[in-house]
C-alpha cells in the first residue's frame, strides 16, 4: 500500500501542499532532478520495467528524494524486479525517514521487527555506504547546487520577475497557449533550497491519504442461514 501511494506522488503534491504540477515543463523538471527520476520511475515501474525504474528512483535518491529512496526499499524487500535483499531494504527505509516522515517511519519500524539478527547486523554494516552516497547531509547540496544553476531569472536579485510570462512547451500546458507567469513558475517554495525543503516536509511529513490496513487474518464463528420462510426453528 505505502509503493501505492509513492507512485502517486504527483497527484499528493498538488493535493497536500499546493504545488502547481501545470508548471512541470520539461524545462522545469530538469532543474528538479528529484521530481523528474521519481517521476520516470513510477512510469517504468507501472509498466513492469523494474530494472529501469530501480535506476531512475535511484537518479531521484541521489538529488534527497525521500518518496524515491522508499521505493526502493519495498522493491528489495518484495524482491520486485530485484533479488529480495530485506537487510538492503531496511537500510533504504532507514534513509527514506531520515526526515522522520510518518509513513517512512512506521514502515521502517515494521521492516525492523521482521528481521532476525544477523539480517540486522547486516543492514547496519551496508546503510552506512547508503548514507555516504544518498544521505541529506550529501544529497541536498547537491540539488541546491542544480536549483541556483537552472533559476535563469532576469530581474533584481532580491528575486523580483517583473512581467515574465512563460509559454510551456512541454508538460501538461504545452501546445494550448497558455501562459504560466514567472512569479508562479519561480516560486521561492520551488528554487531556493530551504524553502523547497520546507515545501516537501509539508507535503511529506503527514500521513499518505487513502491508506487501507490490514490485519492478521481471524477465524470467524459461521452465522446460521436465516430460514426462508422468515421463521424461527
Amino acid at each position: 500500500m505505502l509503493v501505492l501511494g509513492l507512485l502517486a506522488a504527483p497527484a499528493v503534491v498538488a493535493q497536500e501542499a499546493t504545488m502547481d504540477t501545470d508548471i512541470m515543463s520539461e524545462g522545469f523538471l530538469a532543474a528538479h532532478p528529484d521530481l523528474r527520476w521519481r517521476i520516470e520511475g513510477a512510469r517504468s515501474y507501472e509498466s513492469k520495467q523494474y530494472d529501469r525504474a530501480l535506476t531512475e528512483f535511484q537518479r531521484s535518491a541521489r538529488h534527497a528524494d525521500k518518496p524515491s529512496q522508499a521505493i526502493i526499499a519495498e522493491m528489495y524487500w518484495s524482491g520486485t524486479g530485484v533479488a529480495m535483499d530485506r537487510a538492503l531494504a531496511y537500510a533504504w527505509m532507514d534513509l527514506a525517514a531520515e526526515r522522520h516522515y510518518f509513513d517512512f517511519l512506521v514502515r521502517r519500524e515494521g521492516m525492523w521487527e521482521s528481521l532476525d539478527e544477523q539480517q540486522r547486523t547486516d543492514a547496519v554494516t551496508r546503510g552506512q555506504a547508503l548514507w555516504a552516497e544518498y544521505g541529506d547531509d550529501v544529497a541536498k547540496p547537491r540539488l541546491a547546487k542544480i536549483l541556483r544553476r537552472e533559476r535563469k531569472v532576469t530581474g533584481s536579485r532580491t528575486g523580483y520577475v517583473g512581467g515574465l510570462s512563460i509559454l510551456p512547451f512541454t508538460g501538461p500546458l504545452a501546445g494550448k497557449n497558455i501562459y504560466i507567469s514567472g512569479d508562479r513558475y519561480y516560486a521561492a517554495k520551488y528554487w531556493q533550497p530551504e524553502k523547497y525543503w520546507q515545501l516537501q516536509d509539508a507535503i511529506w511529513k503527514a500521513p499518505l491519504k487513502g491508506r487501507v490496513q490490514v490485519g492478521d487474518l481471524e477465524n470467524v464463528p459461521a452465522v446460521p442461514a436465516a430460514p426462508r420462510d422468515g421463521k424461527e426453528r
